[in-house]
């Protein structure tokens, strides 16, 4: 396979550096062109809904790399380069402005948007998403304390902002037409546990659908309306924190195959064979989920640059991620819906506990609160594919690495 003189990513999010760091790293020597539509150097986007919003944390602490790491990368990041198309059968892209770029590869790092709130008066001025640093500080602001904060979806977003917010000393109001959560990926207990921490917190929480927002008289913030439910919440500002659509509109232009996310084959291929997808939003071909967590971008990303030289990308090993709120973090491995049985390692009443899910003798996913080890553990467990026994993993006093020595 003949070695691609210019490769052009676009995007600039952590799946996109991550590919140009691979790249650089598998002795790619060609040219590297990375369009980012937003201004400034890339950032890491985990800090938005944490340390950003509780004003711990400015820019410059969250930068993906430093500024002088894409000159002694030799990577070419344009800045405010918006793409309005690629033309892989021309060999290159067109940005918003209307200048050309040359590319034998195309690498998709485009990412996902917030999904708007889909009733009437989602799209008030009060209403707010966050994916981005410029909506990290629009909402910033808007959390003072005694303020009246509204948020709807309880998924990781937005049961991290709500911790902040109420962090804040906003008066915060949780909303989700799901009772538990989050149960489908890290189990029942696990999601039980977290879920009622908001109430313990002080937070007040609602299992409902949300019908529509209107503006109150006199311009005093907003009414959020739900369905079935007594009355409206009033709200000074509403965080909508219901996930992202996959930003395929560029792949769906092309032509390329779209379903859920750009499908791609191993190696992070498209249907086209100049073009490549990676983070967000990429969809590997046979899974159900895309995965849109930091880890699984950065390896797209290495899996991207490996298939790029020609080379097979390393075994990413199960997936994980974490989450923090309320002063705990949540982290977990692997798929809980693949369990057949669960396993409870800890008191959930004690606030940190792990759940193991097994399927046969085997270890395919683990969720813990506060329990880091235990979830290293797990990793190389399922990682390894090891026979388990379900008595040693509920014990306390066992020592899962004796596990791994089986």
């Amino acid at each position: 396979m003949t070695s691609p003189r210019r490769i052009a990513v676009v995007g600039a999010g952590l799946a996109a550096v991550s590919t140009c760091d691979a790249l650089r790293a598998q002795g790619y020597d060609g040219e590297l062109v990375l369009c980012s539509a937003e201004h400034g150097l890339p950032y890491d986007r985990p800090p938005l809904s944490k340390d950003v919003l509780l004003g711990k944390a400015r820019r410059p602490d969250i930068l993906l790399r430093p500024e002088k790491w894409y000159e002694d990368a030799r990577v070419d990041l344009r800045e405010g380069a918006a793409v309005r198309a690629i033309r892989p059968h021309e060999g290159g892209l067109e940005l918003a402005g209307g200048q050309a770029v040359a590319a034998d590869r195309i690498v998709l790092a485009t990412g996902g948007t917030p999904r708007a709130l889909p009733v009437p008066g989602g799209d008030d001025p009060a209403v707010h998403v966050l994916r981005t640093w410029e909506d990290a500080e629009r909402l910033r602001e808007r959390l003072l304390p005694g303020a009246r904060v509204t948020v709807i979806g309880a998924g990781l977003i937005g049961a991290e902002t709500a911790a902040v917010a109420h962090a804040l000393g906003c008066r915060v109001t949780l909303i989700d037409p799901v009772p538990v959560p989050l149960a489908a990926v890290v189990g029942d207990d696990i999601a039980s546990a977290l879920h009622l921490r908001h109430s313990a917190e002080g937070i007040g929480v609602i299992t409902a659908g949300v019908e529509r927002v209107e503006r109150r008289p006199g311009g005093l913030g907003v009414l959020v309306h739900l369905n079935g439910h007594a009355g409206p919440v009033a709200a000074d500002t509403v965080v909508a924190g219901i996930g992202i659509r996959p930003a395929t509109a560029l792949a769906e232009a092309a032509g390329l195959h779209v379903d859920n996310g750009i499908v791609v084959q191993p190696g992070q291929r498209t249907s086209h064979p100049n073009v490549l997808a990676v983070g967000d939003v990429a969809r590997l071909d046979g899974h159900r989920v895309r995965h849109e967590h930091w880890e699984a971008a950065q390896h797209d990303g290495e899996a991207a640059a490996h298939g790029i030289v020609g080379r097979p990308a390393p075994e990413p090993g199960a997936t994980w991620f974490w989450s923090d709120r309320h002063g705990s973090r949540l982290e977990a491995v692997g798929t809980m819906a693949d369990a057949e049985r669960i396993v409870l390692r800890g008191a959930p009443d004690d606030g940190s506990f792990t759940v193991f899910g097994l399927r046969g003798d085997t270890l395919v996913a683990a969720a813990a609160v506060d329990r880091a080890r235990e979830i290293k553990a797990a990793r190389r467990l399922i990682d390894r594919g090891v026979t388990v026994d379900p008595v040693q993993l509920g014990d306390e006093n066992a020592d899962l690495r004796t596990l791994l020595k089986r």
